[in-house]
């Protein structure tokens, strides 16, 4: 126990130590600029986030979030198709654009001194993006080719799919980031040049630069290539507040697979949804104790143990802009059925609501949660990720710093209390895929995958 805590102490400190200052600046048409300095190398990242994704889509457009994405790159007046990622390469940087539920984001990893090309780029394109037919016709095929191959050729991202449609009825949760295929049937150029117009503006973005900078001479910069562009009047989407679910929903998805799969969601809290601001934190604890290594219940005890499953998972996301879902999910082990590993993970719930979790295991989750963070600080991308994704969900980046802290306060009564709370049937949504034969040549499962990248 004691050399656990000291771990725990030990890396908490080094995770100060690491964290370089954060600087952040609002520009007078309402760009956030998000500065954090990090010496070790004599490079930098920078991306744009968009506030815009999947969840501010309604029926009839889905999908145009993630084509926008693919639009992007097909040039402006003053550097045509193609030119962007021509010179980024010319410069020796990387480049490439995510779209998720929340969010819409650009980046480029380069060395520091090549950092005003970034910029130079990026505000170009943020209000002056040329949209044509010619290259809509040809970039909307290519995303209806991409939602084949990685959703409705792969059972278990359809059923994913499926599955997030049944969880919500109301919250544009349910809405797939990639679209449905008949919206991308019938998307038309003036609907991304309206979509653009709306949301792509400096007072609808956050820049967020993290590397061997200096971030007055950051702000210099950004004042220069994004100052002088124009705000946007921005109009909040029409909040989509999920009914109260009054009931266990469950599906069949039937599809040419070579395995069953299994996926149960229960309605769940985030940050800025939850009554109590350590809630989150405590299902966040929770899913870690479940599925946090190898030492994780799930694994120790369905995968190695009973081998009632092959894999066997849970997950829970704190920093969604809307209400989410505690997760589970697997694949049932030779003989062994879906309703048997259902079961088998309905009595790892119902163990964690009946005895609360034993002070050595509660403090081993927390040592790796705290190690976790350290070695994420090792990647530049991902601290500017991290604070893009929350400013993007309308949250504040400090929350990052504080996550170390906060989870180490949850107890194990928070714990017992968030699997007595959310974990119950009323709350639940189930959906089993149910494998057809496989057609010669046809791939098999594959897990489904989080944001669309460009």
């Amino acid at each position: 126990m004691r050399s656990i805590t000291a771990v725990i102490l030990l890396l908490g400190s080094q995770l100060v130590l690491a964290a370089g200052a954060v600087h952040e600046y609002q520009l007078d048409n309402g760009l956030k600029l998000i500065v954090k300095e990090d010496h070790r190398a004599p490079v930098v990242v920078s991306q744009v986030w968009y506030k815009v994704g999947a969840s501010y889509e309604h029926d009839g457009i889905t999908g145009i979030s993630h084509v926008l994405e693919h639009m992007m790159f097909k040039g402006t007046d003053k550097h045509p198709a193609g030119e962007f990622s021509r010179i980024i390469s010319e410069n020796g940087g990387s480049e490439n654009a995510f779209t998720g539920q929340d969010y819409t984001a650009y980046f480029q990893r380069l060395e520091k001194s090549r950092l005003p090309v970034s910029f130079e780029l990026e505000a170009d394109r943020m209000r002056n993006l040329h949209l044509q037919e010619e290259e809509f016709q040809k970039e909307i095929k290519v995303v209806m080719e991409e939602r084949r191959l990685r959703t409705e050729d792969k059972p278990t991202a359809l059923t994913y799919e499926q599955f997030q449609a049944s969880a919500f009825i109301s919250s544009s949760s349910r809405i797939p980031t990639i679209g449905w295929m008949n919206d991308l049937e019938n998307l038309q150029l003036a609907d991304l040049q309206s979509w653009y117009e709306r949301w792509y503006a400096p007072n609808n973005a956050v820049l967020v630069v993290v590397g061997d900078v200096e971030p007055e001479a950051v702000l210099k910069l950004a004042q220069q290539h994004f100052g002088p562009l124009q705000p946007e009047k921005i109009v909040p989407p029409k909040p989509r507040i999920e009914p109260e679910q009054r009931g266990k929903r469950s599906i069949t998805v039937r599809a040419p697979a070579e395995v069953p799969y299994l996926i149960m969601g229960y309605r769940a809290p985030v940050l800025k949804t939850a009554a109590e601001d350590w809630e989150p934190y405590a299902l966040e604890v929770l899913a870690s104790i479940l599925d946090g290594g190898d030492s994780s219940r799930l694994t120790k005890e369905l995968v190695r143990g009973s081998q009632i499953a092959t894999s066997a998972g849970a997950g829970y996301d704190l920093y969604e802009r809307q209400q989410g879902l505690f997760l589970f999910d697997g694949t049932p082990a030779g003989d062994h059925t879906v309703d048997e590993l259902q079961q088998a993970l309905l009595k790892q719930v119902q163990r964690l609501q009946d005895k609360p979790v034993e002070p050595d295991e509660l403090q081993r989750v927390k040592s790796k949660v705290v190690a976790d963070a350290i070695y994420e600080l090792d990647s530049t991308f991902y601290q500017a990720m991290k604070i893009g994704q929350l400013e993007a969900a309308g949250l504040d980046w400090r929350l990052a710093d504080e996550y170390v802290n906060r989870v180490n306060a949850v107890t194990a009564e928070q714990v017992q209390a968030v699997a007595r709370k959310y974990l119950v049937e009323d709350y639940l949504t189930v959906a089993v895929l149910e494998p057809l034969p496989m057609q010669t040549g046809q791939a098999a499962a594959a897990l489904p995958g989080g944001a669309h990248v460009h």
